[in-house]
This record gives structure tokens, sequence and C-alpha cells, in this order.
């Protein structure tokens, strides 16, 4: 017998440690099989809700906003890789990659969300980030990855020219950080209750499932 679990997930597009989370937790729900039907809900976050149209230097930005060194962003860079590679994702940047302001992203993927599209979209954002080092500063870019998923390209465009669901975002931003006091992601809720915080290994995501499923929490 199969047990429902909502899933939300709390992430921004350009959080390495959130691809991390949805591609460790998906391997997760594949080992567990049918031991659980997933309910899945994702929600937007902005690490870098300042971020300028133009956006910035990944390397610059996280030394000045984290105070690394090169050599540690380096360091660190290679173990994101490493931990991808692991999941079956390819993170391809390096000190010349950007970062950019997700306010769009999110807008699009809220409209996602509504045509059951959301998951699809979140990974097709992560794949065009940081595996093709595609501006997201482009509405094109986040055009294409709609439709690479299946939604309609003109409505996606029509979505993001005209602005809509900014209010619908920014008001969901507020609840999670000031009702649910969520200021690091990626942040993983399971059936309302249980948050776990990070790019977890899937064993983690296994054990804890298997407690909640159990009534063991």
């Amino acid at each position: 017998m199969t047990t429902p679990l909502r899933i939300d997930f709390v992430s921004d597009v350009v959080c390495p440690w959130c691809v991390i989370g949805l591609k460790s937790l998906e391997q997760a729900l594949a080992e567990l099989g049918a031991e659980v039907t997933p309910d899945w809900h994702f929600h937007p976050f902005e690490l870098n809700p300042a971020m300028p149209p133009e956006g910035e230097n990944s390397a610059a930005h996280i030394a000045r906003k984290y105070g690394r060194s090169p050599e540690e962003g380096a360091q660190a860079r290679g173990h994101i890789k490493a931990m991808g590679e692991q999941l079956g994702f390819s993170f391809k940047g390096g000190p010349d990659a950007m970062i950019w302001n997700t306010f769009d992203c999110h807008r699009l993927l809220h409209w996602a969300e509504k045509a059951g599209k959301a998951h699809e979209l979140k990974m097709a954002l992560f794949t065009a980030h940081f595996s093709q080092a595609e501006p997201l500063n482009d509405a094109e870019t986040l055009v294409r990855a709609a439709a690479r998923v299946g939604l309609d390209a003109d409505a996606a465009r029509e979505v993001l020219d005209s602005g809509r669901y900014g209010d619908e975002v920014r008001a969901t931003e507020a609840w999670w950080r000031e009702e649910q006091d969520i200021h690091a992601v990626p942040a993983i809720i399971f059936n309302g209750k249980y948050a776990i915080m990070g790019g977890q290994p899937p064993a983690t995501f296994v054990k804890v499932i298997r407690r909640i499923v159990a009534g063991d929490v």
C-alpha cells in the first residue's frame, strides 16, 4: 500500500545546493518506489532579490557575500561538481560564470505550478543556468526552458512580458520567510510538518521519509 507524501520544495534557481537537494530527493523517491506517492509543490526563494538585471560574476559575488578567497571558491565549485556528477547532473560553471536576478524565473514557475509543470520547469532552468550557462536575464532563455518541458512558448512569453504573478511570488516568499522562518535554501518540508534543510544525500531522505510513513517521528 502506497502512502501519500506532500513535498514542499523551497528553492532558488541559482542555488547549486538546491539542485543537489532536488536530484538527491528524486533519487531517494526512486529507491522508495511504491512505498510513497509524492505530491510536489515548488515555492520561490530569492537568494539575491536586489541583484541588478545585468547580473554579476558569480565568483566575485560569492567572495563579496561570504568572504571566500578565489582558492576557496574553486574548491567549493569542485566539490559541488563532484556531487552533481554522482547524482547525474552536470555543473559546468567556472570562475567566469554569472549569477542572475531570478524574480522572473519565479513568476514563470508560479505559472508552471498552476499547469502542473513546476517540477519539470525547475529542472530545465537549473540545466539552463548551471549546465548550459544561458543568461537568465534573457526572457527567451526562460521561454525556451518552458517550451522544452511542454509548456506553450507564447503563453510563457506573455507571462514574462506582462509582469503577471509578481504579487503572488512576493506574497509567497514573504510567507515562507516570515511565517515559516525559512531563511536559507533548499528547504524541504514533508507533509507540512517535517523540514530538512540543505542538499542531503539520498540515504538521509530515504531514512527520514520511511520514519514519517511509519509514524516514528
